[in-house]
């Protein structure tokens, strides 16, 4: 039995209108399951995979026969091994153009591959899967987004979970195979198992690596450092790599979907901002492995609980936006005051959600200084605040501020729709037709 995703029904929208539809995301995050399973029960399609050394080495030796010999249509499993098949399959749409004929799926994000990107433009839809979302695990709709950007006052919410249950969530993650196992010594191989393949095969394959000893140790800082501003110069201190090696490292592990460098939010305020993106782990399971914390230990050590809470939040934020039909930017705040706002969500008519993540269970009004200051410096822009906290109360906190459990990101209900809000300019998942 399969879990639903939600990106599902985005592909079988993709398919009716676009004749290559690309699924990408990290490895093992279900593209596989995804394309042949959830969109193959309802589109059927041949299935080949380059993982598979005989027709990988087809692919590369003669690219346009082996594009041109596949059956229609057809799904090409980690297309990114054989980026010599991009253009034979533009020469084949050219000649083509019936929609839903070629689906791929990638574990490198092709837009920051030109060769690859380039062949396609104007001929792919593309869409984002990340790893499981906590509403696909439990299997509830999500409503987080559509509630904190509705015009009415927050649903009824409380809490249910517990600070172990959140812990526990956080250490687990979304991988499917992470969820399926149970924790310990089982789920902990298995993420052995996936950074040595992040390390050893995908980021090798993307490019020539020299570091082999630096370059884990510099996934484990930058899982430390999740929910901090990137600090280059610091990370080739630490390191020891070359500033300029560092740059491109750091590229490879954005290109593989490991890490995401969320910018700041900008605009037209006279207060100087800082600029820094800031570091965030997409998985936190797999960040909490790296930096070798368990459940217990998340709890013992309010130090550590804050980052990976931070980091589950912001991966949650990320996976719930890819899914929103609204067109919506995630981003952080901080100001040359030392004022900020973990993360920030920014819609299609410019509003502003701030959202501040803290680990206690009983916010007080300190707790939502950072979004005050945020709220002043960005006027009628703001539209909300909110404080998640560990605690199961939610509770209004003066005049659009709310402290809510972290459990509202994914069991909070949308609530009413906003009949006023207007269409988003363009669908978020994947961006814009390329």
């Amino acid at each position: 039995m399969f879990l639903e995703r939600r990106a599902t029904q985005e592909v079988l929208k993709a398919l009716e209108w676009s004749p290559v539809v690309l699924v990408e995301g990290p490895r093992q995050a279900g593209k596989s399951v995804l394309v042949r399973e959830l969109v193959g029960a309802t589109r059927p399609a041949s299935y080949v995979t380059l993982d598979d050394a005989v027709v990988l080495s087809a692919a590369r030796e003669d690219p346009q026969g082996f594009v041109f010999a596949l059956p229609d249509p057809v799904v090409i499993d980690e297309v990114q091994r054989a980026p010599e098949v991009f253009l034979p399959i533009k020469l084949s749409v050219d000649r083509d153009r019936r929609p839903g004929r070629f689906t791929l799926t990638g574990s490198a994000n092709v837009l920051l591959l030109p060769r690859l990107s380039d062949s396609l433009s104007g001929r792919m839809r593309i869409v984002t899967l990340w790893p499981l979302s906590q509403g696909e695990i439990d299997g509830i709709p999500e409503g987080f987004l559509d509630a904190v950007f509705a015009d009415g006052p927050i649903p009824h919410f409380g809490g249910v979970e517990t600070r172990l249950g959140i812990a526990e969530r956080i250490v687990r993650g979304g991988f499917p195979e992470s969820v399926a196992l149970p924790a310990g010594a089982a789920r902990d191989g298995w993420m052995r198992g996936y950074t040595t393949t992040l390390l050893e095969r995908d980021v090798r394959e993307l490019a020539a690596i020299a570091e082999r000893v630096a370059l884990p140790r510099l996934l484990r800082l930058l899982a430390a450092r999740s929910g901090t501003l990137l600090n280059v110069a610091d990370l080739a201190r630490s390191t020891g790599i070359a500033r300029a090696t560092l740059d491109r490292y750091l590229a490879l592990f954005t290109q593989t979907f490991a890490v995401r460098f969320v910018p700041a939010w900008a605009g037209d305020v006279a207060r100087r901002l800082m600029k820094s993106p800031k570091v965030l782990w997409v998985d936190s399971g797999m960040a909490a492995h790296l930096v070798g914390l368990d459940a217990s230990r998340l709890l013992e050590d309010p130090d550590t609980l804050g980052p990976m809470l931070e980091t589950f939040v912001g991966g949650e934020l990320l996976k719930q936006i890819a899914s929103s039909e609204e067109r919506i930017e995630l981003m952080h705040y901080r100001d040359s005051q030392g004022s900020e706002v973990d993360w920030v969500l920014e819609d299609s008519r410019g509003r502003l959600v701030g959202v501040e993540v803290k680990s206690t269970s009983s916010p007080s009004a300190r707790d939502f200084k950072g979004l005050r200051s945020f709220a002043a410096s960005v006027g009628k822009r703001f539209h909300r605040g909110v404080v998640l906290h560990t605690g199961t109360t939610a509770a209004p906190m003066g005049e659009g501020m709310w402290a809510l459990p972290v459990d509202a990101l994914w069991r909070l209900p949308a609530g009413p729709k906003d009949s006023g809000r207007h269409p988003p300019l363009s669908s978020n998942r994947g961006d814009l037709y390329r």
